[in-house]
């Protein structure tokens, strides 16, 4: 397979962006469904600004997206690739 310098650079960022524990832990949070910044802070006991930190992040790699009901914001899984390389990756390890 050959593969050009910039989708190899596009493909290096998404696993840059997975590298990260607490992104990692984000976004197994979102697998079970939609959840805000709040209940996902309280179910990873971290505070609602550094979720929302990490959050950014996945956002500008397209990994979650967001979606506003007044002044809450909503996370879920961008699509069903991130699912899977997710569900890839967790397989990996625990057989790994």
């Amino acid at each position: 397979m050959k593969l050009t310098e910039p989708k190899a650079r596009k493909l290096a960022e998404l696993f840059s962006a997975l590298s990260d524990a607490s992104r990692i832990r984000i976004i197994a949070q979102l697998m079970g469904g939609e959840m805000s910044v709040r209940a996902l802070a309280d179910g990873l006991g971290m505070t609602e600004s550094a979720v929302s930190h990490q959050l950014r992040g996945l956002r500008q790699m397209h990994l979650v997206r967001a979606r506003k009901a007044g002044r809450q914001v909503f996370y879920s899984i961008d699509d069903d690739h991130v699912s899977r390389l997710f569900t890839l990756g967790l397989d990996h390890v625990q057989h790994g």
